[in-house]
């Protein structure tokens, strides 16, 4: 038999504590070791954690440093899980990770997680892809102080798609960003900023593309912000699905 697999990503969800899945609180509540990343989650998350395992926040380390832990606890024979934000598939780091723990020939698996964008949509009850209006959601971020975006992921050339748009790593530039989608979208399509979906602190901000940059400075939002753009946030738009019309052939097998 092969070496167990002893380094776990897990999906710690939008950050509270009653959204992460079944897997994962068993998967916390079996671990010795629990990376954690402190600036985006709510300390309540780690109540699933055993009493007797060692915690260890991340916000301060940088990935050389995170994988150093990983390691030395593989090597102990602890297991171990690394919790990430919403979910493990964006945003995460879990590429750079993984090439590291692969290097050292130290097994891992992913449990997936509850993404931000999910529970800042759920938050306002509005479905993404409404018909007629947005069948496409566009994940992306933008550039700060961050590592640079391909040249073919400009937020003009997304914009152009006008889909309903989620950006992550916006807040600080929703001004900028807002002047960018605007000749696509119009300056009177609606715009959602969700801050800490799910967790203490939690608000939601309405507004459009015109006036939200505005709202977002009054609230004095620096970081943990969602930012949805898109017609299907305007709950009077939208057809109807051809899957439920009543018309439609309900033989098994029927492509949708």
């Amino acid at each position: 038999m092969g070496e167990a697999v002893t380094v776990h990503f897990v999906g710690a969800g939008p950050g509270a504590a009653d959204l992460l899945t079944v897997r994962a609180t068993r998967m916390l509540g079996a671990a010795d070791v629990v990376l954690y990343p402190g600036t985006y989650l709510d300390p309540e998350v780690l109540t699933h954690c055993a009493p007797d395992a060692e915690l260890v926040d991340t916000q301060g380390l940088d990935l050389d440093r995170i994988t150093d832990h990983l390691v030395t606890a593989h090597a102990a024979g602890r297991d171990v899980v690394r919790l990430t934000s919403g979910d493990p598939s964006i945003y995460s780091a879990l590429a750079e990770q993984t090439r590291r723990l692969d290097a050292h020939g130290v097994p891992w698996d992913v449990t997936p997680g509850v993404p931000a964008y999910a529970a800042a949509s759920a938050l306002v009850g509005r479905e993404l892809t409404v018909p007629l209006v947005a069948q496409s959601v566009v994940l992306t971020r933008t550039r700060a102080r961050s590592t640079a975006m391909p040249e073919t992921e400009s937020l003009a050339a997304f914009a152009a798609t006008r889909a309903t748009l989620v950006l992550h790593l916006a807040i600080r530039r929703v001004r900028e960003l807002m002047a960018e989608v605007g000749p696509e979208y119009g300056a009177d399509c609606p715009v959602v900023v969700v801050h800490r979906a799910s967790q203490p602190g939690e608000a939601v901000l309405r507004g459009t593309v015109a006036t939200i940059a505005d709202a977002v400075e009054e609230a004095g939002f620096r970081q943990a912000a969602v930012v949805l753009v898109g017609w299907a946030l305007d709950a009077g738009r939208g057809g109807e699905s051809f899957l439920y019309a009543p018309d439609r052939p309900r033989d098994v097998g029927t492509d949708r």
